[in-house]
C-alpha cells in the first residue's frame, strides 16, 4: 500500500481493502460460525443487502481501482482471472481461478504466463466474454485519464514502461496475446511468481471495446459479477446493485450472490454507522459496513453486551505499524542508536495508545505474523511487554552517549490511532526512561506524508504503516527494502535508503519461485535478516472490529482482507 489514504481506500473497498488494512488466524468469534447471528437457519436467496460506510466508493472503474484481491463491493461486478479463496481465517489468503480455469500456466523461468478462460462467460446484456476483453481492460489501465489502480503491470508487462493505452495508442500491448478467445498470454521482463496474486487485482476486469466511454465508463461499468450497476449517484456516494442475470454460479464457485439487491451508502459519520448497526432497526437490521471499525469507547460498550457482541466480526489483514529510521540523519546512521531505541520501546503502552489488546497485537517483525506472508518469528532487540531500558541505557553508551540523546519524532496529527500523537506520546514516554529525550513534531496528514516519502524531505525518526497489495511477503518487503525501488523524484518508500546487493538478488532470487509457499519460507527467512539492521521497529498489528446486522447470515472473514466478505452474505 502506497501511502494512508491508498490503505484507506483499499481496505474499505476491500480493504481490502483496507484496505482492510491485519496475525494469527483472521475469523470470527466463535460465535460468529458460517451461519452468522441468523441462528441456524441455512442462507437463503432474497432480500436487500445495505452497505453503511463513510467512504464513497469513487472511481468505480476497474481500471482506476486499487483493491486487494478485487476488492468487496467491486467484486461483486468485476471478476478478474483469479480472485481470492472466499473462506474465513487463514485459507481465505490463498489464490485461486475466477474466470481462468486455473490460475494460471508459467513458463519454466515464470516470465510468460498462460491463462484459459472458462466456457460459457457472459456479461449483464448476455453478449460472451473473450480474452479480447481482458487484455483491452488492462491496456485501457494505462491511460493517464484512467490512472489510479496497482502499478505492477507497469513495471512487469514487457513494453509496458513506455505504453500510454489504446486512446493514444491503438496498436495495444504486444506483451498481452490473444491467440483465441479463451487464452490469453502475458509477457514478462523479468520472472514474477507471484502473477496469479497479480491477476486478482481489477486491472484484470473484462472491458468490452465497443462499451468503453472513458471515464465516464464507472458510471455503468458492463458486469461479468452477480451484479450490475443500475444506479451510482454523487460519485459513489449511493451504489444500487442488483442481479446480473446473465451471471451463473456454475462458473464462479467464489461468490455466492444470496441478496437481490445491494444498496451502497456512504459519507456517513463513522459514529452513525455503528449506531445504525448497533440498533438494527428496519433496513439496517440487514446491513453490513465495509470500512468502519469499532473503535475504543465503542468497543468496550458493546463488549458488555452479549447480543451485541455476538455481532462482531474480527479479522486480520497484512498491516504492520513500525518506526522507521532515515539512516542518513544524525544520530539515527549509527546502528546503535537505533538499536537503542528498539530496546526501549514499550509495546504496552503502544497497544494501550492504539485502542488495546482487543483492536492491536504487538509485533517484532516486521512480515505480519500470517503464514502466506512466510512469518518467522524473531525478535532482534527484545525490549518485552514494556521495554527494557536498562539495556536501551548500555547500549547508547556503546554508543558514545553516556548522556542520552535528544531526537524528535515526526507524526501525523491525524486521528488514527497509528501514526497520531497518542502513539507518540506513548513512544515519548517510554524512550524517556532510558534517556531519550523525545522532541514531537505533529504534521497534518498531508503534510506529513508529503514529508516522510521525500527522499530530500524524510525525517531520520517517524511513524509509519505499511499493508499488503496481496497477502505475500513480496509487495511487503520489495517496497520497503529493494534498493532499485529507491524514488528520488516522487514517492519513495524505502525511507531506509537501504541497497543491499544480497538483499537485492534474494528478492529476485524469490520472484522467480512458482511454489507460493516455498516462497513464503524465503521471504520470511529475508525479513528475518533484513530486521538485523534496526531500519524499523516494528510496534503492532491492527485487528478488526466490525458489527453487523442481526438479520445477516454467513459471515466470511479471511486472512486476505480481515473485514466481512459481502460477496458471501445472506439477509434470509
Amino acid at each position: 500500500m502506497r501511502q494512508p489514504s491508498v490503505i484507506a481506500r483499499r481496505v474499505a473497498a476491500a480493504s481490502v481493502t483496507l484496505v482492510v488494512a491485519a496475525g494469527a488466524a483472521a475469523c470470527g468469534p466463535k460465535d460468529n460460525d458460517a451461519k452468522g447471528a441468523g441462528g441456524d437457519s441455512k442462507p437463503q436467496k432474497g432480500g436487500t443487502l445495505t452497505v453503511l460506510n463513510a467512504n464513497p466508493q469513487e472511481d468505480f472503474d476497474p481500471a482506476r481501482l486499487y483493491t486487494s484481491g478485487g476488492g468487496n463491493v467491486p467484486s461483486l461486478v468485476f471478476r478478474t482471472l483469479t480472485t481470492r479463496n472466499r473462506e474465513s481465517g487463514a485459507a481465505g489468503a490463498k489464490v485461486v481461478p475466477d474466470l481462468a480455469t486455473d490460475t494460471g500456466r508459467p513458463s519454466e523461468n515464470a516470465t510468460v504466463w498462460t491463462y484459459t478462460l472458462k466456457k460459457g462467460l457472459k456479461y449483464e446484456d448476455g453478449t460472451p466474454i473473450t480474452s479480447a476483453d481482458i487484455k483491452y481492460g488492462i491496456e485501457r489501465s494505462f491511460a493517464a485519464e484512467l490512472s489510479g489502480g496497482a502499478p505492477y503491470l507497469r513495471d512487469w508487462l514487457i513494453g509496458g514502461a513506455d505504453y500510454q493505452g489504446p486512446y493514444k495508442d491503438k496498436k495495444g500491448l504486444a506483451s498481452i496475446e490473444t491467440p483465441d478467445d479463451l487464452t490469453i498470454v502475458f509477457h514478462l521482463n523479468k520472472p514474477e511468481g507471484e502473477f496469479p496474486y497479480l491477476a486478482t487485482q481489477t486491472q484484470f476486469t473484462p472491458v468490452p471495446k465497443a462499451k468503453d466511454n472513458g471515464t465516464k465508463y464507472e458510471e455503468h461499468p458492463i458486469s461479468s459479477g452477480p451484479y450490475k450497476v443500475v444506479k451510482n449517484e454523487n460519485d459513489g456516494e449511493r451504489i444500487t446493485l442488483e442481479r446480473n442475470t446473465y451471471w451463473s454460479a456454475a462458473t464462479d464457485a467464489e461468490r455466492k450472490a444470496y441478496p437481490d439487491k445491494i444498496d451502497v451508502r456512504s459519507g456517513l459519520d463513522s459514529s452513525v454507522i455503528n449506531q445504525r448497526l448497533s440498533a438494527s432497526q428496519g433496513a439496517d437490521a440487514a446491513a453490513v459496513t465495509t470500512d468502519t471499525n469499532l473503535g475504543p469507547a465503542e468497543l468496550a460498550k458493546v463488549t458488555g453486551d452479549k447480543a451485541l457482541a455476538a455481532r462482531v466480526g474480527t479479522g486480520h489483514f497484512g498491516y504492520t505499524n513500525y518506526i522507521a529510521f532515515n539512516p542518513k540523519v544524525k544520530p539515527f546512521d549509527d546502528p546503535k542508536v537505533r538499536q537503542a531505541i528498539a530496546y526501549a520501546v514499550d509495546r504496552s503502552s503502544v497497544i494501550n495508545a492504539a485502542g488495546g489488546s482487543s483492536l492491536a497485537e504487538a509485533a517484532t517483525t516486521y512480515l505480519p505474523n500470517q503464514k502466506s506472508f512466510g512469518y518467522t518469528p524473531y525478535d532482534h532487540f527484545p525490549a518485552g511487554a514494556s521495554g527494557n531500558p536498562a539495556k536501551a541505557k548500555e547500549v547508547l553508551k556503546e554508543a558514545g552517549h553516556p548522556n542520552g540523546i535528544t531526537v524528535t519524532l515526526t507524526h501525523s496529527n491525524d486521528k488514527n490511532f497509528e501514526t497520531s500523537p497518542e502513539i507518540a506520546t506513548a513512544l515519548q514516554d517510554a524512550l524517556k526512561k532510558a534517556g531519550i529525550t523525545v522532541k514531537l513534531q505533529g504534521l497534518e496528514d498531508n503534510d506529513y506524508r508529503d514529508k516522510i516519502h521525500g527522499v530530500k524531505t524524510e525525517p531520520g525518526f517517524f511513524l509509519a504503516h505499511w499493508g499488503a497489495d496481496w497477502p505475500s511477503g513480496g509487495p511487503f518487503l520489495a517496497p520497503i527494502f529493494d534498493g532499485r525501488q529507491i524514488v528520488k523524484d516522487g514517492a519513495n518508500f524505502n525511507t531506509g535508503f537501504l541497497d543491499d546487493k544480497s538483499v537485492n538478488d534474494e528478492i529476485d532470487a524469490i520472484n522467480k519461485l512458482t511454489n507460493l509457499d516455498e516462497a513464503a519460507k524465503r521471504w520470511g527467512a529475508l525479513d528475518q535478516k533484513i530486521g538485523e539492521q534496526a531500519l524499523t521497529v516494528p510496534l503492532f498489528h491492527p485487528v478488526y472490529k466490525r458489527l453487523y446486522g442481526s438479520a445477516v447470515k454467513n459471515i466470511v472473514i479471511s486472512d486476505w482482507t480481515g473485514v466481512l466478505d459481502i460477496s458471501q452474505v445472506a439477509v434470509k
